[in-house]
């Protein structure tokens, strides 16, 4: 090499030399660790709510088989008039007070007679089944809410709604419901972005060659992205039951006019109710007692009425204890019926006096009614139940699947009470500033509109910055 070329090289080499490339800014590291914390604490409740909610899916189906001898009739011939059917079960529970009816809406089925009963729980009645051909009581039952649940349906729903412990019981719901959305985003995106990066990553099919702690992986991601959807859906209506978002979801309906609409009960020129003079001469009582026997009276005309004006299938029909409430005719929620309408009547004149149809419902309220019929398996009948409980078994082989991973992480060597380590800190600081600044104003309001989410999200942070500042004094 001659002089000149030896005092170039060195240049060549400094030009040639150049910093260090910055890593790429990501929000991966700040999601898996979000992601594992979340599975790990917040995945026992998720189970239980899966569980439950799969058994719940197919109550419909189990309630009438448990309870076909209530359900089913094998009498036949001419059906009594409704009003002979309700006045049997009247002479079955006189120490009660009729409430409504639920005609038998095919034949072979029984007519549900509807009674209140100060003895049972809130939002559940007494029903007395009758045969609609003999007019025959054949039993009776309490039932819960507008689906008219039986016990066997209401005892799993309670199961999953708050696991029998009353309303502190609803807090593991409202938990798992909070929480569920944010793990299967968090997934996704996780899954998503490994198959963009990991060379011969499948993003919805199984890779069958696979073994040990990577074949587990990929069935928790193949199964976990399919579902992701789903359980997005579950998460969003399950709020709507809840006890504190729930609130806050009433609420933004309330303010954004996506309420239910109601029909008018209220007659507007009915006479005041009689007092009967002193209270506690028990004149009012019997008063309404004698307005109920009335209007049972009516109930097969009222009927007719709302079945002329297009109100079709199975209904229940509202019977009223005075002169100033209108009966009301309400199509029932079934299986591929997208709609449910109402029909308000005057029993005295026979006039309608307000109706409500569906399809003049706010989209909000439509989208609302068919998601919740959907969440409950009630949407599209037995499709619909067996999806949910094909999605809640899916579910479940995430979840246990996770915690397989998690404990094949684990030291080998060391206590055996070791466990698989956490996803490295740190992952804030792989953000930009701008991008901080957004996701902490973001996650506050989430925070405040789902505060079980919040609170939890914030008691994981103290817990996670508590645990690294022991360990930096213990390393000192």
């Amino acid at each position: 090499m001659s002089a000149p070329e030896m005092e170039r090289a060195p240049e060549r080499a400094s030009n040639d030399s150049s910093p260090p490339k910055k890593k790429p800014r990501s929000a991966r590291p700040l999601i898996l660790r979000l992601h594992f914390y979340a599975g790990i604490l917040i995945g026992p409740f998720i189970l239980i709510a899966a569980l439950s909610g799969g058994l719940y899916a197919i109550a419909p189906s189990i309630e009438k088989i448990v309870y076909n001898d209530y359900l089913q009739t094998d009498s036949t011939g001419q059906i009594a008039s409704l009003n002979n059917q309700i006045r049997s079960a009247q002479q079955y529970r006189p120490d009660l007070t009729v409430s409504a009816v639920r005609p038998a809406a095919e034949p072979g089925e029984t007519t549900r007679v509807l009674f209140t009963d100060p003895s049972l729980g809130e939002s559940e009645r007494l029903a007395v089944f009758v045969d609609p051909v003999l007019a025959k009581p054949v039993g009776e039952l309490a039932v819960y809410g507008s689906s008219s649940s039986l016990p066997v349906r209401t005892w799993i729903s309670q199961l999953h709604r708050n696991l029998h412990l009353g309303e502190p019981g609803r807090l593991y719901s409202e938990l798992a419901a909070s929480w569920m959305w944010v793990v299967a985003l968090g997934g996704a995106y996780l899954w998503f972005r490994r198959y963009r990066t990991a060379r011969h990553a499948r993003l919805l099919t199984m890779d069958r060659t696979s073994t040990g702690r990577r074949r587990t992986l990929n069935w928790h991601g193949v199964v976990g992205i399919w579902i992701t959807a789903a359980l997005v859906f579950l998460s969003a209506t399950g709020l709507t039951w809840s006890t504190y978002a729930g609130e806050n979801v009433s609420s933004l309906r309330t303010a954004l006019s996506w309420t239910t609409p109601s029909v008018v009960k209220t007659l507007g020129d009915a006479p005041p109710p009689a007092t009967g003079g002193h209270e506690g001469h028990g004149t009012a009582p019997t008063a309404a007692g004698m307005m109920t026997d009335t209007n049972v009276g009516r109930v097969d005309t009222v009927l007719g009425i709302a079945r002329y004006h297009g109100i079709t299938g199975p209904v229940e029909v509202s019977i009223p204890a005075n002169a100033e409430t209108a009966f009301t005719v309400a199509q029932t929620r079934q299986p591929w019926v997208f709609s449910n309408n109402t029909i308000a009547i005057d029993g005295a004149t026979q006039k309608v006096t307000d109706e409500l149809w569906f399809s003049d419902w706010p989209l909000a309220a439509k989208l609302s009614a068919w998601g919740i019929q959907l969440h409950m398996g009630l949407l599209f009948g037995l499709a619909n139940q067996i999806a949910l409980a094909a999605l809640a078994l899916a579910l479940v082989s995430v979840a246990i699947r996770g915690y397989v991973m998690w404990w094949r992480r684990r030291p080998t060597r060391g206590s055996e009470w070791a466990v698989g380590s956490a996803p490295a800190r740190g992952g804030i600081r792989n953000l930009s500033p701008i991008s901080v600044i957004a996701l902490t104003a973001l996650t506050a309001l989430i925070g405040w509109f789902i505060p079980l989410l919040g609170i939890s999200l914030l008691t994981f942070l103290l817990i996670d910055t508590s645990i690294a500042a022991f360990k930096r004094r213990a390393s000192i």
